[in-house]
């Protein structure tokens, strides 16, 4: 379980000691080509590119990937259908009979063009989850001036998600050892029992931890002590070298292939 935890991967894996501003950079100035882009080539080729680097270069599992990437692809599927059948104007190109549902050529572009955002979008978003801490993310934040109240803020409440889901899953496993689970009518009960439970049990995670903190001379901040150093210029302007060509790519198939 520890090791399919996001924030134990995001620390561990391979492109864990690239510049995190870098990250930053290619998520954002990709995620915006994807948005901008009326093509439904560019998104699909984003996730080709994600996919590469987080299997091959950052070294995740194909199962993690597949698996995080699970219910955005149920969400942009629905999407799809539902656009598909109630968004589309002109001619059917299929006529269910069914309440009067039908998909016309519209609704299916439309459909299509969103599903492929979707995916494309958060891909840009896992791939920064992934592979970036999010104390390095929030301390690459504070150089645009974001205010740092706020940023603390943000990181402990990243943390005790992090802490109820963890004993949440300990409830659940400590529960099915002790047949909690055997049936129906039990599942119900252990349930019931786990959610009135879990509040109390995280509550009492986090005090620890606060103590913990204020035992180690806490004041408010949570400082990062590793040094990133400052990304080569370069790398940089081969990031948009490449955000210009998967704009191209999306004016030139829209144009002339119509995708």
């Amino acid at each position: 379980m520890f090791e399919n935890n996001l924030d134990y991967i995001a620390h561990t894996n391979k492109l864990r000691n690239v510049n995190p501003e870098l990250k930053i950079f290619f998520a954002i100035s990709t995620m915006i080509v994807n948005l901008i882009s009326n093509s439904i080539l560019v998104p699909l080729i984003i996730v080709v590119i994600v996919g590469y680097l987080l299997i091959r270069k950052a070294g995740i599992s194909k199962n993690f990937y597949c698996k995080f990437m699970f219910i955005p692809f149920v969400f942009a599927l629905i999407t799809f259908i539902f656009m598909a059948f109630f968004f589309g104007v002109g001619k059917p190109l299929l006529n269910l009979g069914i309440f009067g549902l039908s998909i016309t050529e519209d609704g299916l572009n439309r459909g299509l063009t969103v599903f492929t955002k979707i995916i494309g979008g958060f891909s840009c978003l896992a791939f920064l989850a992934i592979t970036t801490p999010i104390n390095e993310f929030f301390k690459s934040l504070k150089k645009f001036k974001i205010p740092e109240i706020f940023l603390e803020i943000t990181t402990m409440m990243y943390t005790s998600i992090f802490i109820i889901i963890e004993e949440g899953f300990r409830m659940y496993y400590s529960q099915e050892t002790r047949l909690g689970y055997r049936d129906l009518k039990t599942a119900y009960k252990s349930l019931g029992m786990l959610a009135a439970n879990l509040f109390l049990r995280a509550w009492e995670r986090g005090e620890k931890l606060y103590l913990s903190m204020e035992s180690r001379c806490y004041q408010g901040k949570i400082p990062s002590l590793k040094k990133n150093s400052s990304p080569d210029i370069k790398y940089f302007i081969l990031l948009i070298f490449f955000e210009v060509s998967l704009f191209c790519t999306s004016c030139v198939s829209h144009k002339i292939f119509g995708l």
